[in-house]
């Protein structure tokens, strides 16, 4: 029988922006126990003094110290595959952030690792843990839009330009699509489904750096619905999830929409939830009733996304975003940067 679990104690693994954003977060709430810093640097060692937080250069150091219930990778993408086979082969829940490595091959391996020793992985997709999605996948899988017809999603905002003072951040693997727009892809494929193919174009011409600063792409989904989706990050302007959906502070919040999902009997914008439709019979003619959201927005969805980990943690419930789910995202960004490369349209299902 697995032991009860009251406060699960939690390594993070990691010492970047991410990272100690998390290890704040769980020594600022009930629900688990902060174990450890796992990051070997000298500024993490630091971080680690700060927060009085147990530091570790390795996590095989961290584990010869002591075991804990689970682990919270965000580590440079690039150690995604090694840090969660770590954590698999000591059968350490995971909760790896996004993305799940920083390639397919690195994350079916990953996955083909977990599933059979039935070791939770967890990925970072924390959005899908915001209420405003889980009352818009509800008013969807109800029928209040019909058939899902076609969608449109917007990652408009501009990074300043001491942003890219950093030299990773101007080269191949560090623009929009990989950090940004994964986040809207997952959710699109979270609230329309599964994306059959993708064509994609790309540009730089905006900043002149070796990565891309903006992006485009056509979606068709397996459901038959068709979808439009850009993303820059070079544009001033409020279209983007961080800016209309008030869940992080350091963003200045916005009374506007970035995604719009329409139906046969209605369209949705979000994240505020609005649903628009009409009574029978349908037509262009005909006034629409409008409705908000059901639940409105009442926690960090990062805090949310921690408690979520310690119930999978106590075995109380399975991953909301697991290793496949985050494949699977993964996979479509890979098939639009491989679109926008060459130019063809690039088959998934």
């Amino acid at each position: 029988m697995r032991p009860v679990i009251d406060n699960p104690r939690i390594a993070v693994v990691g010492a970047g922006l991410i990272g100690q954003r998390h290890a704040k977060l769980i020594k600022a709430g009930a629900d688990a126990t902060l174990s450890a810093i796992v990051d070997p640097t000298d500024a993490a060692r630091g971080f680690a003094g700060e927060i009085r937080a147990p530091w570790f250069a390795s996590i095989a150091e961290m584990l010869a110290a002591g075991r804990p219930d689970g682990l919270i990778v965000a580590t440079p993408n690039q150690l995604h595959l090694e840090h969660g086979l770590q954590a698999v082969e000591a059968g350490l829940p995971a909760l790896i952030e996004k993305p799940i490595a920083d390639s397919v091959a690195a994350a079916e391996q990953l996955v083909s690792a977990a599933e059979p020793a039935e070791v939770p992985l967890l990925i970072g997709h924390h959005r899908r843990h915001n209420p405003l999605i889980a009352d818009a996948k509800t008013k969807i899988e109800a029928g209040k839009l019909g058939k899902l017809v076609a969608v449109h999603g917007m990652f408009w905002l501009y990074k300043p330009d001491d942003y890219f003072d950093v030299e990773w951040r101007r080269k191949p693997g560090a623009g929009p699509v990989y950090i940004n727009l994964i986040h809207d892809i997952d959710l699109l494929r979270h609230l329309v489904g599964e994306v059959a193919s993708v064509q994609a174009m790309q540009s730089s011409a905006a900043r002149g750096h070796e990565v891309e600063d903006t992006a485009a792409a056509l979606l068709t989904f397996e459901n038959g619905a068709l979808g439009t989706i850009t993303a820059s990050d070079s544009i001033v302007g409020p279209w983007s999830w961080e800016q209309t959906a008030g869940e992080n502070p350091a963003y200045p919040e916005t009374d506007q929409h970035c995604y719009l999902i329409g139906g046969t009997k209605g369209s949705l914008s979000l994240p505020n939830g609005e649903v628009w439709g009409q009574d029978e019979p349908r037509s262009w003619w005909r006034d629409f009733q409008r409705s908000g959201p059901a639940t409105p927005f009442d926690a960090d969805p990062l805090v949310r996304q921690i408690a979520h980990f310690c119930d999978v943690i106590r075995g109380q419930t399975a991953p909301l975003v697991s290793g496949r789910e985050g494949l699977q995202t993964l996979n479509v960004i890979e098939a639009l940067k491989q679109s926008a490369d060459t130019g063809e349209t690039i088959t998934l299902i």
